[in-house]
């Protein structure tokens, strides 16, 4: 496919006139900017275009509770309280469900300028707790509505096996999460293995995820990790301050600090939240070549609490952002919010250029590091509009209410700090541009919503 770009952004900087070509595999294979028309015939003319994101942590079954968990019937609601009412759903949801849910909620990514997802996944059984005929029935149904879409999607078959930490076996409410190393890496062969046969390998790949370290002991964590290959391996970690305190108690150590001792991490390794981290662990983290997922709307919206961006982009750290539990839908609101929590917390602005003596653009700061973030945990070539990166772009509607006026070396920055949000005219996954049926996907995610 060829396309040219009035305006493109590439290396961290716009560049004007870019002829754009993709192979069939759909990755890009050639880019020039300032390209004569003669040099771009036969191209596809597009306006401003950016490369797209991933969203490197997503629990899609749980954008059926999204804003129904706001009214409280106690004192002290908390993430755990939250926890219980999120079970309560998960207990109730089919294959059909999940792909309802997960066909309109990815439709939501793609216009909101995500064009990959990583799904953490952990509802494997069926609701009495029984295994389905095929295993990996409810893995099904998210790849299945991740290609309806057009999203690409890195499958995260989640371990979970303990209700907490010195508490082997899971409660009732859990009973459909149940796993093991071995189930665990089935369901990423079966996926990598369809991703193969269908010639699917640019939109669809399978790594593993570890829930958390309350969730799965050490000779489990090792025994999945050490066979899983090279394919990304994330966990969720140091969410809330009780699971500090839990892990101390049971382990002399903290959540990260764990890890760093005992997990044997690398580039593979992803840390989603680690919202309560030192810098001495934040070290650790970029020594190890691991990356951090940050989801500032879900821990907002849970009271989990800050993480700390200025020393992580101090270190150098790696990091992407995901949605989590879709509170929240949209890539320029989760990084509005990672930026303005830091400067509420130490009332000072663009904290995100502390790393940089206060000097540049925030938005440039933050949308190229969760953009080189997001290719670690998505564990496909993802990092943008580059030679052998996949051919994502999305196509901004320069018209709208938050960029209108707004001169061209400001567009990023406005595109995350202008609201309302803006539109996106136009999403291309591996050089193709994404339909939507969105009439018949929207009656099916009513009519799942009415039954849940």
């Amino acid at each position: 496919m060829k396309f040219k770009a009035n305006l493109a952004w590439i290396d961290g900087a716009w560049a004007s006139n870019v002829f754009l070509e993709s192979d069939a595999q759909g990755f890009w294979t050639h880019i020039q900017a300032n390209a004569t028309d003669a040099e771009s015939q036969g191209a596809l003319a597009l306006g401003c275009v950016i490369p797209g994101l991933v969203n490197a942590h997503s629990h899609a079954f749980q954008r059926a509770i999204a804003g129904l968990t706001e009214h409280s019937e106690r004192s002290g609601d908390d993430f755990w309280s939250w926890r219980d009412r999120m079970y309560r759903v998960a207990l109730r949801v089919s294959p059909d469900h999940l792909e309802s849910i997960a066909t309109w909620l990815y439709s939501e990514m793609l216009r909101s300028g995500y064009t990959h997802v990583c799904e953490f996944h952990y509802l494997h059984r069926n609701p009495d707790g029984q295994n389905y005929a095929d295993a990996a029935e409810m893995t099904w149904a998210l790849v299945r509505a991740a290609s309806k879409v057009g999203i690409g999607l890195t499958m995260l078959p989640t371990l979970y096996m303990n209700q907490g930490f010195g508490q082997p076996g899971l409660s009732s409410m859990q009973r459909r999460f149940a796993s093991t190393p071995e189930s665990i890496l089935d369901i990423q062969q079966s996926v990598i293995q369809h991703a193969n046969a269908n010639g699917k390998q640019a939109f669809l790949t399978s790594g593993v995820a570890i829930h958390s370290l309350r969730a799965v002991a050490q000779a489990e964590i090792l025994n999945l990790t050490s066979s899983s290959g090279s394919k990304p391996i994330h966990i969720h970690v140091a969410e809330q301050t009780k699971e500090l305190a839990d892990c101390i108690a049971h382990t002399g150590l903290r959540p990260v600090e764990w890890l760093l001792a005992h997990a044997k991490m690398d580039a593979r390794w992803n840390l989603v939240h680690a919202t309560h981290t030192t810098a001495a662990e934040i070290e650790g983290i970029q020594s190890q070549q691991a990356a951090v997922v940050i989801c500032p709307t879900t821990e907002a919206n849970l009271g989990d609490g800050f993480f700390d961006l200025p020393e992580a982009l101090l270190q150098s750290m790696r990091w992407s952002i995901g949605t989590d539990s879709h509170v929240n839908r949209n890539w320029t609101e989760e990084l509005r919010l990672l930026e303005y929590g830091c400067r509420l917390s130490l009332r000072k602005r663009n904290v995100s250029l502390l790393h940089q003596n206060g000097l540049g653009s925030t938005g440039q700061v933050l949308f190229e590091n969760a953009l080189e973030g997001g290719t670690q945990a998505a564990g496909l070539p993802l990092a943008g509009i580059a030679l052998g990166q996949r051919a994502d772009l999305v196509e901004i509607n320069l018209e709208s209410d938050a960029l209108l006026g707004v001169p061209s070396e400001r567009l990023i920055d406005a595109l995350i700090f202008s609201t309302p949000s803006t539109s996106f005219d136009n999403v291309y996954v591996a050089g193709k541009k994404v339909e939507h049926r969105m009439t018949q996907w929207r009656t099916d995610f009513l009519k799942t919503m009415a039954e849940l």
